[in-house]
């Protein structure tokens, strides 16, 4: 399964893509959802730490939030991460 997220920002897909996916482990850093407030997503880290991530409009932000949360569940895991301009493709398995 794949999904497509566009953001206004580079800057924004940049941060999110850092902390999204870890290549060379194959993990994810995000451990939990901890709010979405419009089009702004508050997460949570394996080192407790929490981010906000702001996404280009309020429904990029629910699919993704539908998209990640089998992988916080751990029943998927996501395989690859790719960013194009203010888009990043997400693939899970």
């Amino acid at each position: 399964m794949k999904i497509s997220i566009t953001f206004d920002d580079k800057y924004e897909v940049q941060k999110f893509g850092s902390l999204i996916f870890i290549k060379e482990g194959k993990e994810t850093y995000i451990t939990s959802i901890l709010n979405i407030i419009k089009n702004e997503l508050v997460i949570l880290l394996k080192d407790k730490s929490a981010h906000s991530i702001m996404f280009k409009d309020e429904e990029s932000v629910e699919k993704f939030a539908d998209f990640i949360q089998s992988v916080l569940e751990k029943k998927h895991k996501i395989i690859s991460t790719k960013i194009d301009g203010l888009t990043i493709e997400i693939v899970k398995e």
